[in-house]
């Protein structure tokens, strides 16, 4: 069984079987322009084509030769009269030019499937979907190398399993993995200055330190002012961690989270009679 289709570029009607149609997928291409498109988009009525209702002019019109004239013909020429033929059942009238054209024959339509596996774009390399994809995958890799970097003493503080790898990841880039250091974390609990009963140059400052993060964080810088009876400052001095840490305190370890530490720290001070004093904690820049 078949069925009319038509090219929606030059409006050209052939038929086509569904044996045709399923070699595939319904694409065929038109044998007048080349168009390629789906005929099962394109069915049309099994009618007349349109071009048979235009007007004739009055005149003589030569009669058709007799069937049994063109018995001589080959078995295929015959062939292909009828397929021409069955789309509009009537002779083509000399005074229309051109519906000699209007459908094609069933060897056309072989050809233009057969034409047609060869014409039809072929589906774009898959190594252009890789080439893509790892790109993609090199610059996620970039930018997580970059925040570990930039992130590097916060993501150890706050996933201490990674320290040993980041280390690792700073001993190629030469930079270090410090410990934080929140000032705003680490307060001064209390404080004072106590005067030695022998020796009245000699004065020792208590002070208890208290790390409020949820993570180990590095032993801070103290200051302490001496001043006067008019509160003006006489005397500056700034402690590092290796002056007030005992024997045996390891520095890199830090000030475990929410710790303490007492320190006292002696020191003499000659001359200066200090009548108060003022004690801060910071990190150097």
């Amino acid at each position: 069984m078949s069925d009319v289709t038509q090219c929606p570029e030059c409006s050209t009607r052939f038929k086509v079987s569904e044996e045709q149609l399923a070699a595939h997928d319904g694409l065929v291409r038109c044998g007048r322009c080349h168009e390629v498109f789906n005929a099962r988009e394109h069915m049309q009525d099994d009618e007349p084509s349109p071009q048979l209702s235009l007007p004739i002019e009055e005149q003589a019109v030569p009669e058709a030769p007799a069937i049994e004239e063109t018995s001589s013909l080959p078995e295929e020429a015959n062939a292909e009269i009828t397929v021409e033929a069955t789309e509009t059942d009537l002779t083509p009238i000399p005074n229309v030019p051109g519906l000699e054209e209007e459908v094609l024959t069933l060897a056309q339509q072989v050809d233009v499937l057969e034409e047609l596996t060869e014409e039809v774009p072929a589906p774009a390399p898959r190594k252009h979907v890789w080439v893509g994809v790892l790109a993609s995958v090199l610059l996620a890799l970039t930018l997580v190398a970059q925040a570990a970097y930039f992130y590097r003493v916060e993501l150890a503080a706050h996933l201490p399993g990674l320290k040993p790898l980041l280390t690792q990841y700073c001993g190629l880039l030469d930079c270090t993995v410090d410990l934080p250091r929140q000032a705003e974390s680490m307060s001064i609990e209390s404080s004072e200055l106590e005067s030695d009963s022998v020796q009245a140059n000699l004065i020792t400052l208590h002070a208890l330190l208290h790390n409020r993060a949820p993570y180990a964080q590095a032993y801070p810088n103290l200051e302490l002012t001496l001043t006067d009876m008019q509160d003006a400052a006489i005397a500056r001095r700034v402690f590092q961690p290796a002056d007030y840490l005992k024997v045996g305190d390891d520095m890199q370890k830090g000030l475990a989270a929410n710790r303490e530490l007492a320190l006292a720290l002696r020191m003499d001070t000659t001359d200066l009679k200090p009548a108060g004093y003022r004690l801060f904690l910071f990190y150097p820049q």
